[in-house]
């Protein structure tokens, strides 16, 4: 059955009771940063709310969570503390809860249009970490550059590869992005290529937000890994191929990917996304003791990418693809960090890789959409292999409960002229 909420929700929304997504938001842009959460089209102060004493229950009645300039001590409280707060607010904002229902003032400073907010980065991200989890996706590359006799490297069948990315560019959704400038494979016996990058390509990805940590040299084991797991947003991992592929050999990506990252401002929680958990695929060969999961999970979560060529009016579908093609799961990946005693902390996100399914209309990038530029891609009135100035990427996902959406909103970004 639909929950019932006194504010509106449209059928379509991506933000309904059954969601609440938290996300840190200014209602002006002078104000200071709070952290809040989506209903509807409206946006919850949960400042207000913890100021108002209606966070009552025995883990956040005291605590000061709310009244930070982002969630990183919120996600560390951990799961019992994040069930609480849903508890509370599902109730709050209820059809039949006069509480805040009833209440026009605290509604009038509590409950704002989101279209009238700034949504900002939901979490100070301290150390940001991407692995490369669709088989799918590892199989094209691998045929792309390698050929298509041994595609994939063994060691990726036996655990969740993945880079260090940087931290500080990561941006939230509706930034411009700067076309970044680097070195590209010569020509001939040339010196290599330096300029605006002639490769630019999006990663259709999701990223996962750390709640509480562990002590350096500790572990954290599979089985329990979804206990240090807050939530879930939408990731476009921008990438320079023709950077990447000069630089890549042997430390792997830098320049080509440290440009820029957008995520989506809204993190959707693990209980929100708990009815569309799903089964994994089945892992062969069985992965070490360390990685084997009592009941291993992805969740079913439809995702989609849309490019408006620059001077185009209409946006273009180029990508349908679903979470549950991920092979690694995101409680493996976490599991593998942590394995080597590397420390993780509240707030720190980590990236799954591009999402490619196994059908064509399905690839997460165009280096595979266009086969690294050897199929030109249908956009309208025109055409790309990489991406061109003015293009605007934007992704989607949702979930779809019987009569309901729980979604990540948007998450989308401009290519903007190198400096």
């Amino acid at each position: 059955m639909v929950l019932k909420s006194f504010v509106e929700v449209e059928p379509e929304s991506h933000f309904p009771l059954e969601n609440l997504p938290y996300g840190v938001f200014k209602p002006e842009p002078g104000s200071l940063p709070r952290p809040g959460v989506a209903i509807g089209e409206y946006v919850l102060d949960l400042s207000e709310i913890a100021f108002a004493g209606l966070f009552d229950g025995p883990l956040l009645s005291n605590s000061d969570c709310f009244n930070q300039p982002n969630l990183n001590k919120f996600v560390g409280l951990g799961r019992p503390a994040w069930k609480e707060a849903r508890v509370t607010l599902q109730k709050l904002l209820s059809a039949t809860e006069p509480t805040l229902r009833d209440n026009a003032d605290l509604k009038q400073i509590a409950l704002l249009p989101m279209e009238k907010v700034q949504m900002l980065l939901p979490v100070a991200i301290g150390d940001y970490t991407d692995f490369f989890a669709s088989m799918h996706h590892a199989k094209n590359c691998g045929t792309l550059f390698r050929g298509p006799e041994n595609p994939i490297n063994l060691n990726w069948f036996h655990l969740p590869i993945a880079y260090h990315g940087r931290a500080s560019s990561i941006v939230v959704s509706g930034t411009d992005i700067i076309r970044p400038r680097g070195q590209g494979h010569p020509t001939g016996n040339s010196a290599p290529y330096f300029g605006p990058s002639r490769k630019l390509d999006f990663e259709l990805e999701m990223a996962a937000i750390v709640g509480p940590g562990n002590e350096l040299g500790t572990t954290i084991d599979v089985n329990d890994a979804a206990n240090h797991i807050f939530g879930l947003v939408l990731m476009n991992d921008w990438s320079a191929r023709d950077i990447q592929a000069w630089e890549y050999v042997p430390l792997g990506p830098f320049l080509g990917k440290s440009f820029g990252t957008t995520i989506s401002p809204w993190i959707v929680t693990l209980d929100a996304l708990e009815p569309f958990a799903c089964e994994a695929p089945k892992q062969n060969p069985s992965p070490l003791t360390y990685l084997v999961e009592k009941t291993s999970r992805n969740y079913d979560i439809s995702l989609e990418v849309l490019i408006k060529p620059s001077g185009q009016a209409d946006s273009c579908v180029v990508t349908r693809s679903n979470f549950n093609h991920l092979y690694w799961t995101i409680t493996q990946q976490l599991a593998h960090h942590t394995i080597n005693g590397c420390n993780l902390r509240p707030g720190d996100m980590f990236g799954t890789g591009t999402i490619s399914g196994p059908e064509p209309e399905s690839y997460g990038c165009l280096l595979e959409l266009t086969w690294n530029g050897q199929k030109p891609l249908s956009l309208g009135e025109t055409s790309r292999t990489f991406l061109e100035d003015g293009d605007e990427v934007t992704f989607f996902g949702y979930c779809q409960g019987n009569g309901y959406k729980v979604g990540f909103g948007r998450c989308s970004g401009k290519i903007v002229p190198s400096e």
